[in-house]
């Protein structure tokens, strides 16, 4: 064996790093974070989603995403609609989704540079190999 678990494990871990501190710097003159670019992109794709929800797969507690929740919704990024009971749902504004659309643009070219190395085929393998480890009870970003 090549690499141990470790060393895999260290070299995933230095590359999320590497491509959030990319992300942060290249967002700053949106006025995005990541995090807060990452809660946009959710949306789309999970229009209506709940509070819990966008924590989940923001990796976030239902109590920081809450705040932050109200911080975008206060910046007309998001808006917060009733649901069920007491339930909150989140939608896309028309400034969000301009915001999503440009970060996107900007995430995409961040990522691209980030595997220019890797061809086609590598970048597949990869992503395989990454979802297996993964398992199949992994949450589908």
């Amino acid at each position: 064996m090549t690499y141990r678990p470790a060393e895999v494990g260290l070299s995933v871990k230095r590359l999320q790093h590497r491509h959030h501190r990319a992300m942060n710097q290249a967002l700053a003159p949106l006025g995005l974070s990541l995090v807060q670019w990452d809660t946009l992109r959710h949306l789309h794709r999970n229009p209506d989603a709940s509070l819990h929800d966008l924590a989940v797969l923001t990796f976030q507690t239902d109590q920081s995403f809450g705040s932050l929740a109200t911080r975008m919704a206060d910046r007309g990024l998001i808006e917060r609609i009733p649901g069920p009971g007491r339930a909150v749902r989140h939608r896309l504004t028309a400034e969000g989704e301009r915001l999503r659309a440009e970060g996107q643009v900007i995430a995409d070219a961040i990522l691209k540079e980030s595997f220019h190395g890797l061809s086609p085929a590598e970048l597949d393998q990869l992503g395989t190999l990454l979802n297996k480890a993964l398992g199949p009870d992994a949450v589908q970003l």
